[in-house]
């Protein structure tokens, strides 16, 4: 499955009473790549990225995911082309870790013996041992949870992926663990990626490029590389608070 481009296009969102969380969004990710949505709390982040598996539907404005409007795509269709991690995983604490992460090929109808070994590649893939397979959420730690959400997101082969706070949960020295396996994972899988953070060093751990959005706007659009040195004045201000201690 080829990856996608996604582009925003004059994206607006506004809830009952008048509240806009999105304003005017116009934003091109170029396939393969990962971008980081970066900004405090109600900045908007995750429901800009909920639009683009349609689960947030713009009020104005067009999402597009490989030249398709959402919008005019079937959701089934569309859901099972884009992977989505969210902070708990969301696993079923019923089912074994080798059907929670080959579900959407089970309703997809695939083959059992096909879903086996599309479950184990995707294990293997995040780092996880053969045996987890028939292990159950319950007896993962908080960092395997985690990798099995990332490993059920990917076994469809989606055209993006999505990823929203995944690691907020995790102590200090699991969440490195896993940023690092996760910036090796997106070289290798080559994936257009979608990463809702309020951590700077994580956005820039991660990311080729670093959006910053405040009050449903994006006010920094920049390589981040450009990040630390750059002269716009609210990703100046996001960069200082999150190096006070530094000025000391």
């Amino acid at each position: 499955m080829a990856t996608q481009d996604v582009e925003f296009a004059q994206v607006s969102f506004t809830v009952e009473g008048g509240r806009q969380l999105l304003s005017e969004i116009s934003l091109r990710v170029e396939p393969g790549t990962t971008t980081a949505l970066l900004g405090r709390s109600g900045s908007g982040k995750t429901t800009l990225l909920r639009t683009v598996n349609a689960l947030v539907r713009p009020t104005s404005g067009r999402v597009l995911v490989g030249g398709q409007d959402v919008s005019k795509t079937d959701v089934i269709a569309l859901r099972r082309g884009i992977g989505y991690v969210i902070q708990e995983s969301g696993l079923f604490p019923h089912m074994s870790i080798e059907r929670n992460v080959g579900m959407a090929l089970e309703l997809s109808g695939k083959p059992k013996a096909e879903i086996a070994a599309r479950a184990a590649e995707m294990l293997h893939l995040v780092g996880l041992p053969e045996e987890m397979a028939k292990r159950y959420p319950w007896q993962l730690s908080g960092g395997q949870r985690q990798r099995v959400g990332l490993a059920r997101a990917l076994a469809s082969n989606p055209e993006v992926l999505l990823m929203d706070e995944p690691f907020g949960a995790l102590d200090p020295l699991t969440r490195a663990e896993m940023q690092t396996m996760l910036r090796d994972l997106l070289r290798r899988v080559g994936k257009t990626t979608f990463i809702v953070t309020h951590d700077l060093e994580e956005a820039l751990y991660l990311a080729g490029r670093v959006v910053l959005l405040e009050a449903g706007r994006i006010v920094a659009n920049l390589a981040a590389d450009e990040v630390r040195g750059s002269q716009n004045e609210a990703m100046r201000a996001y960069v200082a608070a999150t190096h006070r201690g530094e000025a000391a």
